[in-house]
């Protein structure tokens, strides 16, 4: 069993969505930048190929080695985050990048999946409940630390990725409070931008009312529902402290943008606006490769990296967008499966991580494009221009392929 090879065993279904996506990706890179001086597809094709002996390194490693050195890897991670701040070269300000030359690399690409491997190597360990709030704490403690060191760069988009990890602690047993408190701050936030405070206040007193009071009949837990309620007005009342002090002007603009408060098609607004310009113009079928006259205008900013799926709708239409998402969402679906279907925890749980991570990146930057979610700087997996992310994105999804192909020998 230990002699099959890893070419028998692989995942090819995944490998083959991989290689459309990526495909895919170039093409439509290659469209959006046919037009610039800056070689922008020509580099890509350079990191695509660049893949190729990253793909094989990953693959030659034994899987038990991620397993075995996952804290390694991760401290390693941290250090590198961490050397930004000394080393790192400063890019429409914010200071993600380690410059070599002209070439520049973007650690929090590779965190994703250090702290993917660090996580499951914690919850593999058979002493592990996420019952105990020791554990609890220790489990969050690997997630935010990375978050800590990318949030001050500043790249709020890379540590957004993380809150994810929720979810694949919650599947492992954390309890599904922590869940609920964060849904709900989220819109406790949202809702009190919208709306005067007094009147979320008043919404929660009714909510928690129709909880408690059934049938005339008080819950006994009325007192700990009465200390929600200061805990949920406390925070209310602080959220304009915090969007206005805290948050900075383009954070704040983006918000007002997105609710409705403000119409700025020609300042901050305009990205968003452009891109539901150009998606909208594709129609059906689109105008064809080549045709955007949006693309080849050049009327989307940043439309190989963030707004990469701009040149989807608008030269293949909802058609080629369909295609485009039903392959990605064979791909969550089939690392899933493949979670699924793990001999081992440690492989199981960063098979999680692999598709929450992938899954979170794709739903936020298709949000951000079509105008329902801030524009927060979230590539799109694969499609992306980038060698970070792409490079980040591959190792992610290759390790685990990796460990799949290794379950023939685990027992």
């Amino acid at each position: 069993m230990k002699n099959q090879s890893v070419k028998n065993n692989l995942d090819w279904i995944s490998v083959f969505i991989y290689i459309a996506l990526v495909t895919l990706g170039w093409l439509n890179i290659y469209s959006s930048s046919l037009l610039s001086t800056e070689g922008t597809y020509q580099k890509q094709l350079i990191f695509i190929g660049c893949t190729i002996p990253l793909i094989f390194v990953v693959l030659f490693v034994d899987g038990k080695f991620y397993e075995k050195y996952a804290s390694i890897i991760f401290g390693v991670s941290l250090l590198s985050l961490a050397g930004l701040f000394v080393f790192g070269k400063t890019i429409a300000g914010q200071r993600c990048w380690y410059a070599i030359g002209s070439f520049t690399l973007q650690p929090s690409e590779f965190a994703k999946a250090a702290t993917s491997l660090a996580l499951a190597k914690y919850l593999s360990d058979t002493q592990i409940n996420l019952k105990d709030v020791n554990r609890q704490v220790q489990a969050l403690a690997i997630v935010f630390l990375p978050v800590l060191l990318i949030l001050p760069q500043p790249d709020p988009g890379s540590a957004l990725i993380y809150s994810i990890f929720i979810i694949v602690l919650y599947r492992e047993g954390l309890p599904s409070w922590y869940v609920w408190t964060g849904f709900i701050t989220i819109l406790l936030f949202v809702l009190t931008l919208v709306l005067e405070p007094y009147v979320v206040i008043l919404i929660a007193l009714g909510v928690l009312m129709i909880i408690h009071f059934k049938g005339r009949v008080v819950d006994r837990n009325i007192i700990l529902s009465g200390l929600i309620l200061v805990g949920i007005s406390a925070f209310v009342l602080s959220v304009d402290y915090v969007f206005d002090n805290v948050f900075k002007q383009h954070h704040r603009d983006r918000f007002n943008i997105l609710l409705g408060k403000t119409v700025d098609m020609k300042g901050i607004g305009y990205n968003t606006n452009q891109s539901e310009i150009a998606i909208g113009s594709g129609g059906w079928v689109g105008k064809g490769f080549l045709e955007g006259t949006q693309t080849k205008g050049g009327f989307v900013p940043e439309q190989h990296t963030d707004y990469i799926f701009t040149t989807v709708g608008e030269e293949w239409g909802f058609a080629g967008s369909f295609v485009v998402i039903a392959l990605f969402v064979g791909l969550f679906l089939r690392v899933i499966y493949l979670a699924e279907r793990q001999k081992t925890k440690f492989s199981r749980v960063y098979g999680y991580c692999v598709a929450a991570i992938l899954f979170t990146h794709f739903f936020v930057n298709i949000a951000m494009v079509i105008g329902i979610f801030p524009t927060i700087g979230v590539p799109l997996p694969f499609f992306s221009y980038g060698g970070s992310g792409l490079w980040g994105f591959t190792i992610l999804l290759f390790i685990f392929l990796k460990m799949d192909a290794n379950k023939v020998n685990e027992w």
